[in-house]
């Protein structure tokens, strides 16, 4: 059985995206889904998932606080190459570094930085909370079965801004257009919630659950 390690960091959204991942896996046939702290467990994993709400910052200090576990995530995405999908924050800490109180450096996995929504249409508030579609192509094995228009729950202030535009696997506007999935490799990130996104946000699990890069 496929074991799928959820990093817990303290992140507000892991029971949520928990409890989704194990739905997932259920309609799959199965799939062992833990939400762990131990780097063993995070290293030998099958696949991985990095959750997030909150800040950059914060959040990038709290992975790093806890021993082994940004060692353990490298040794299962860069050194055994199993799937990785980071959500919403998760997503955001793939880049170089994020501005956000300040500047922090991320986990270096995909060129570029995370920095403020600006929309150029003043009506638009931040944060971008609610339903929003996917746009542009969607390309990646996590949009496989979706067409353009898509809708998701989306929650957040910020966005990764990458430096590479071929990792970008769908985008979403506004006020103004952002990247709201990223595939490079076997590494990925939705901006959006798919935990909160009812029958689409559960396809899009199962496909990173079905996904051998």
């Amino acid at each position: 059985m496929r074991r799928v390690a959820l990093v817990d960091y303290g992140s507000g959204n892991l029971p949520s995206a928990e409890k989704a991942l194990k739905k997932a896996a259920a309609a799959l046939g199965g799939a062992e889904v833990t939400a762990t702290a131990d780097p063993d467990e995070i290293a030998r994993a099958d696949a991985v998932v990095l959750p997030g709400v909150g800040a950059f910052a914060a959040s990038m200090a709290a992975l790093g606080s806890r021993p082994g576990l940004v060692e353990a995530m490298n040794q299962a995405v860069h050194g055994r190459g199993v799937p990785f999908l980071g959500i919403c924050v998760g997503m955001q800490l793939l880049a170089e570094q994020g501005h956000e109180f300040g500047l922090s450096r991320g986990l270096g996995w995909i060129g570029g930085e995370v920095r403020q929504l600006s929309p150029t249409d003043r009506t638009r508030k931040i944060p971008h909370m609610g339903w929003n579609s996917l746009d542009g192509s969607l390309t990646g094995p996590l949009m496989a079965g979706f067409e353009p228009g898509v809708h998701m729950y989306f929650t957040h202030s910020l966005a990764l801004y990458p430096t590479d535009r071929a990792c970008v696997a769908a985008t979403t506007d506004h006020g103004g257009a952002f990247v709201s999935a990223v595939t490079q490799g076997n590494v990925a990130g939705v901006q959006f919630h798919p935990e909160k996104s009812q029958d689409a946000g559960g396809r899009l699990l199962s496909n990173f659950l079905e996904w051998r890069p």
